[in-house]
């Protein structure tokens, strides 16, 4: 089959790789009908995920339909049309009863390795390094999807796959993002970065009751998506972003702030954004932390902090003493997706809220290299990337 695979930095190559096939009773095999690219992606494209190895096979953002299922398998038939969450999940651990799915305790086979990294291994992740399990992802024109009986969730036939595809990730991520905030009436919700996540963290903050969100970026498009849905935007290269928020809330700071950046921020944005990068590209640091700094600095005191953006590592010169004496709340993960999928699904049904707004860039497979390109350096007002094999 053909598959997106990772041959270094900025290598990414459209190529054919082995079929998947069943390994285990509890194992579905799909047929991908679409696919995304990720902004986490694009950390790997540019070589920031570390236990990669050339020839693994990219993308966590997938649906299809079922072709082969293991005779373990009880929830789905030959024929289903499902969407993959991104995390992989067991259903039976402590945690998965709990609903914390990506903290699953059986499905990443190298959790010794994330150990001594973390000091505890999340759950096992599509395409996303062999630090998270090694699991070949979904930018493929097959997938093999393992605790396939709680993984995957059925989609009604009415629904198009782009309005359902970012269920896998996205759209589950960025709602989780706003619940994070735990919004009450007449709230300010400041959000960095109006990418994917971004924008889903921006629509539902508003449909879990804010008053009013404020969006930082600098990217013309995406800062145009944000206003269409009713967002305040900001240009951290034009205006001062703790003074204008300040203002905005005279002077208390936002009821709660969204990190929808992560890693890579922008080494212009600040001196201590520039010096980041300085540190991570001669291996004195592993992360960019810049945003995250800037959004303890403007919540209001005891508000919440609410980090979806992803980071690797050991974060250097984070204001702790700004958070203990103000009283600020961290809320984070990597998205238990399993335990949004029917709600949001009910949510795009009820015609809340249509995911597909975000797609600004669709291709084949073969078209994967140049794209991934292309949305990570932000060329092309490309926004969201779908591919259909």
């Amino acid at each position: 089959m053909k598959a997106l695979t990772w041959h270094g930095k900025g290598d990414i190559r459209c190529e054919s790789v082995p079929d998947p096939k069943i390994e285990d009773d509890r194992d579905a095999i799909i047929k991908v009908t679409a696919c995304a690219i990720c902004g986490s992606d694009v950390h790997i494209f540019n070589g920031l995920i570390p236990a990669m190895e050339r020839g693994d096979v990219l993308g966590h953002e997938t649906m299809g339909e079922v072709v082969e299922v293991g005779k373990g398998t009880t929830k789905l038939t030959v024929g289903d049309r499902v969407v993959v969450p991104f995390t992989i999940g067991c259903g039976e651990c402590f945690f998965c009863r709990r609903g914390f799915y990506s903290g699953c305790e059986r499905s990443n086979p190298n959790r010794e390795k994330a150990a001594k990294l973390w000091g505890n291994s999340p759950s096992g992740l599509f395409g996303y390094s062999h630090l998270l399990g090694g699991y070949s992802g979904g930018q493929a024109e097959y997938l093999r999807v393992p605790y396939a009986d709680v993984g995957p969730i059925k989609v009604p036939d009415e629904l198009a796959d782009e309005q359902v595809l970012f269920l896998s990730d996205i759209f589950p991520t960025g709602y989780m993002a706003a619940e994070f905030c735990n919004i009450q009436p007449g709230d300010t919700i400041a959000i960095w970065g109006c990418g994917p996540v971004g924008q889903m963290a921006i629509r539902s903050a508003f449909l879990l009751g804010a008053e009013r969100v404020i969006a930082v970026d600098t990217v013309p498009e995406r800062m145009r998506l944000a206003e269409s849905a009713g967002a305040m935007t900001l240009d951290y290269m034009q205006e001062g972003i703790y003074e204008r928020i300040m203002e905005i809330t005279r002077g208390r700071g936002a009821d709660a702030c969204i990190d929808a950046v992560g890693t890579e921020a922008d080494s212009r944005a600040s001196l201590d954004s520039f010096v980041d990068r300085v540190k991570v590209a001669t291996f004195m640091g592993t992360d960019r932390p810049h945003v995250l700094r800037q959004a303890i600095h403007c919540c209001r005191n005891f508000g919440t902090v609410s980090i979806v953006g992803v980071y690797g590592g050991y974060l250097d010169k984070i204001p702790m003493g700004s958070a203990i004496n103000r009283g600020l709340t961290f809320r984070m993960a990597q998205t238990p997706v399993q335990r949004y999928l029917p709600s949001l699904l009910e949510r795009i049904r009820n015609g809340e809220i249509d995911p597909s707004f975000i797609i600004t860039h669709r291709g084949r497979l073969d078209d994967g290299p140049t794209l991934y390109k292309t949305f990570g350096d932000k060329k092309d007002g490309c926004v969201k990337v779908v591919l259909r094999p």
